[in-house]
This record gives structure tokens, sequence and C-alpha cells, in this order.
């Protein structure tokens, strides 16, 4: 458990870089504001002390108001050394988290496009923004919590032991048995549990979400929670480990901590009636009923801070669990660049003997693939699903990188250009269109910030989006998203189609542009294609296989493997999978719903 905590500290004190020394700061001024509180409890015994020396005379006392103004002026300043640490490490909280998200996305941004496939955005979000919020709480409150408790634990023990050792030890005994039931119910074999619950916690979180997103479909076929299992088994995890938990493993502890932290003055009673013949002998009665109103009074402390350890030790088990969820953002791969770039000499691609397989993949999703797009040619990439179509074409914009092999782009391998220089080189055009919740026009204009309003205009007239913008209200200067201002798919294709021609880029990368596009669209689209692949190297994954026969070259994957090579008519000629293919493809476009009349 100790270790836990000091990992996750020197952690987070990392990320807070030169605003470490306002953590230190907090934590010294808390510190001090716990031992100013200490000070008015002092000061009651003194005046209890002299109120009951001069019994029944109360005039002849002269020190009460005295007293009074030191315990109100340490308070007061115990509040504000208080207020002064929490304003200290609430800064560095805030900047800590700051940096977090700053380091966090410099360091995803360095990650290759293909990571995003497997890591969507928002799960990325919940382990770095999410994760972040949750290492606040440490910083800005429970750190404090548990310096100042400590050192007020420390002033405690000095005191207890001052006034009369027996009494002070009747009082930490509470102590002792509540630290023993903490511990019992969150130290050695349970510090796993707690960690499996709080891992059962965030699985039903995710479940949760996936579920309340897949309503749409339970609705539709009229189905219930059992059909979503995973959701529905999250929760039952979730519950029996939290009614393990509370109900069996912690409920004794728990009772038996509450108990003698608030019942701490029990202890003192039977000391002070063992105590009391003693002092009658000895006429020192008087201060042991002075002492009996100190260790009454002071006792109730022990509650109090005994909680705040409590509550600071969840918040550092959460910014323990927070911090491995940020260690998967930052342990992302990033793509190495290279020290010497070079240039590419012209707009071919080239594959030489290239194997890759996916993390955590027994199988290759591409082995020993080889082929060559000569500048200003079209090559099209078919074959069944799953075959290696996507991930052959993520491999030249180092999506991801290759295991074996290389890839080569106007005779430089990729990993020797510059990535800012090889993106320039490559436009995209994907099945799923990502728009942002901003202007066409600025949704086209990203491909090129530097591009003017009449570049822009231009781009979507070839993209023929001019009837997109003419149905909108404020043309292309229409924010998507915003008093139900939508696109259909196609639409939203033809403006990813208008970006791809604004970057002007001289090898275009086509993943199925047009499957999600209806009949009056995906002519537009084609259209719209006939311009952006003029005189450019097209590499193009096609499942609709009438939109390649007039390509260059089509190359035929199977798990992972080139089977077919060859135009459309030598492969025609070849008889093999891409002959079936082109078939089942007629036979797809043929077919049509007929009523049973036509039937017979």
């Amino acid at each position: 458990m100790k270790e836990k905590k000091q990992n996750a500290v020197t952690a987070l004190l990392e990320y807070a870089g030169n605003y470490k020394i306002l953590t230190f700061a907090g934590l010294t001024l808390s510190a001090i504001s716990m031992l100013c509180s200490i000070v008015p409890y002092v000061c009651i015994w003194l005046v209890a002390r002299e109120l009951i020396s001069v019994l029944p005379d109360f005039y002849k006392v002269l020190n009460v108001e005295t007293y009074g103004w030191i315990a109100f002026g340490f308070a007061v300043l115990g509040i504000i050394f208080y207020f002064a640490g929490l304003i200290c490490t609430h800064l560095a909280a805030f900047r800590t988290a700051e940096n977090i998200r700053k380091i966090g996305m410099a360091h995803i941004m360095k990650a290759p496009l293909g990571y995003f496939d497997n890591n969507a955005s928002g799960l990325i979000r919940g382990r770095l923004d999410s994760a972040a919020n949750d290492t606040e709480t440490l910083l800005a409150h429970n750190l404090a919590d548990i310096v100042g408790t400590i050192v007020l634990f420390a002033g405690m023990v000095i005191l207890m032991f001052i006034f009369d050792w027996r009494m002070g030890i009747a009082c930490l005994l509470s102590a002792v048995i509540s630290i023993i039931a903490m511990f019992s119910m969150m130290g050695g074999k349970n510090a796993q549990l707690m960690a499996d619950y709080q891992a059962a916690q965030d699985r039903m979180t995710k479940a949760g979400t996936e579920y309340v997103r897949g309503i749409p479909v339970v609705k539709i076929f009229q189905q219930t929670i059992d059909s979503f299992k995973t959701f529905k088994k999250a929760i039952e995890e979730y519950s029996d480990k939290a009614e393990y938990y509370q109900g069996k493993v912690c409920r004794i502890p728990q009772a038996v901590n509450l108990t003698f932290t608030e019942g701490a003055f029990i202890f003192l009673v039977p000391v002070v009636i063992i105590l009391v013949p003693g002092a009658l002998q000895s006429g020192d009665f008087i201060d042991l009923v002075t002492n009996f109103i100190f260790y009454a009074v002071f006792s109730a402390i022990i509650s109090t801070a005994l909680a705040k350890i409590m509550f600071a030790s969840s918040g550092i088990m959460l910014a323990s669990t927070a911090l491995k969820r940020i260690d998967l953002v930052m342990k992302a791969p990033t793509l190495k660049n290279c020290h010497d770039p070079q240039i590419p000499k012209d707009n071919s691609v080239v594959f030489k003997n290239v194997s890759f397989t996916y993390d955590g993949s027994s199988l290759p999703a591409l082995s020993h693939i080889s082929f060559k797009a000569e500048a200003g040619q079209s090559i099209a990439l078919v074959g069944p699903s799953g075959g290696g179509k996507t991930t052959l074409a993520s491999l030249i914009p180092r999506f991801w990188d290759v295991d074996e092999g290389c890839v080569e782009v106007g005779k430089v391998n990729v990993k020797d250009i510059d990535q800012h220089v090889l993106m320039k080189q490559i436009a995209f055009v994907f099945q799923n269109t990502k728009l942002f919740k901003t202007s066409i026009l600025e949704n086209v204009r990203i491909a090129n910030p530097d591009a003017s309003y009449d570049d822009v205009m231009r781009a979507l007239k070839a993209a023929r989006c001019e009837d997109i913008i003419e149905k909108l209200p404020n043309g292309a200067e229409t924010i998507l998203g915003s008093e139900g201002t939508y696109l259909s798919g196609g639409e939203q294709q033809r403006i990813a189609l208008a970006r791809a021609i604004l970057k002007d880029s001289p090898i275009i990368v086509l993943d199925e542009a047009s499957a999600f596009a209806d009949p009056e669209n995906e002519v537009l689209i084609q259209k719209a294609l006939s311009v952006l692949c003029k005189n450019r190297t097209v590499i193009m994954i096609a499942h609709r296989l009438s939109t390649i026969v007039n390509a260059d070259k089509i190359i035929v994957l199977d798990e992972g493997h080139i089977v077919e090579e060859g135009t459309h008519q030598e492969l025609l000629d070849k008889g093999g999978l891409y002959h079936k293919m082109w078939n089942d493809y007629n036979q797809a476009v043929k077919w049509k719903i007929t009523s049973e009349k036509e039937a017979l």
C-alpha cells in the first residue's frame, strides 16, 4: 500500500514540472495550519486549569481573556494558512492536470494513425482527460490532508505525553484500533480486492456507455437488457464485488473503526477511575480533573483526523488507477522520424517483400507483398473481406510501420521521408468520413490552411458540391451540426473529396470512396473522383468491381497474399479468384425483388 502511494505521488509530481514547488508550499502551509489548530485546545486546558484552581472565586481569574484571544488568533491563523495552502495545492493540481493533457496530446500526435483505429476518441479521452481530472483531488486536497494529519498526530502525541502519558496512551489506543481496522479493509490481501472493485466499476461504466449507444438497435429488434450480455455481466460482476467487499470485508472493520474513533472518550474513563485514589492522596486531584477535561476535548480530533486519512487514501487509490490509464496513452507507439530525411523523386509507390502483423495477432495481415505502381498509374486492390486491402493501403502513409521489407514512395523508403513531407505527398478519402462541427469552408480548408476562399470554392465545385452549398442557409459558411444542419453520407463524402482536391497531393489513396452513397451521389462522386485522380498515382480499394475495370493494374489479395495481378481482362481470362468475384458481383447487380406472380 505504501509503495502504491509513493509511486502515484511521485509520478504526479513529475508531471507538475515547475509547479512542483507550489505543491510543497501547500503541504508546508497545511502542516503549519494543523499546528495552529492545536493551540486553541491547549488554551482550553489552560483556562480550565485556572478556573478550577480558583473555585469558587472566579473573580481571581487573570488570564482567561488572554488565553481566549490567543486561541482566537491561532484559530484564525490556522484558517488563513490552510486557505493559502489550498490555493497553492489547487494551482499545482490544475497545472499538473493541464500538463498531463498537454504531454499526452503531444505524445499521441506522434503515434501512427493506425493507433486511432484501435483506440477510439472516446477511449483516449477517457484515459487522458477524465484520468487527469481524477488526479486533481489527490493533489488539491488529499496530499494536504495527509501531511496535515500526520503533523497533527505528531503534535497530539507530544502534547498527550507532556500532560499525562497515561491518559495519552488511552486516547491513542482508539487511534491504533482504528488504523488496524482501516488496514484490514484496505491493506494486505484486501488491497487487491479494492483494485478489483475499482476495475469492475470501470468495466461497468464502459459497458453501460456501449449499451446506451446500442439502444436504437435493441429497440428495433424488441430485445431486453439480456440481449446485451456484456453489460449485464458487468453489472453482475460489479454487484458481486461490491457486495463482497462492502458487505463482508468492510462491515466489521468499519463498524469497529467508527465505534472506537467516535467513542475515544470511553478509554479515558477507566484510566481516570484508576488514577483518582492516588490523586486524592497526593493532592493532584485538580490537575487530574484538568487533564481529563483536556483529553476529553482533544479526543474529538481523533475521529476527524482518521476520517481524513481514510478519504485521502481512497483519493490516492483513485489517482493510482487514473495514472495507469494515463500510462496507456503515454505508452502509445510513436513513429520514429529520420535524422537525415530524403525527398521523394517522383510519385511512384513500391512494395518490396512487405510483411506486417498487428499487435496481439498470431497471423500476419500481410505476407511478402511486392508490387509497383508507376507514377500516374491507377492500382486497384480487391479481394475478400479481411484479405489485407486496407492494411496494405495504410502502410503507404505509415499508419503502421512494416515488420519486414519496405514501402517506397518516389524511390525513397517511407521511413526515410520526413513525416510532414510524406503526408503532403498523399491525400486520403476513406469510407467513414469525419467532418468537424464548423463551417463547410473550414472543413475543406483544413487540407490546406493557406488556401484562399476562392481556392476552397473551386475545390468544392470540382467535387460537385454546388447543390450542397445552394441548399444551405449560409452557403459554404454554414456551421455543420448547428440548427439542424446535417449532411447525408454521400454529401459528406463529396466534402471529403473537396478536401483531397484542395490538398493537391500527387498520390491518392481511396478506400471505397463511394461505398455508402446512393445512386445520385455516386454519380457525382465518380465525376469528382475523375477530377481528383487525373494525372496522379492512385491506390484504390474497391468492392464495386465496376468502378475499377479501367484501372492500369488490379491486385487481388486473399489472406494477406497477392494471389492475382493484372488488368481486368487479363484476370478474367485467368479464370481465378477475380473471375469468380466478377461473376458474383454481376449476379448481385442483377438481383431484384420480384412478386410471387413474376416468380412463377
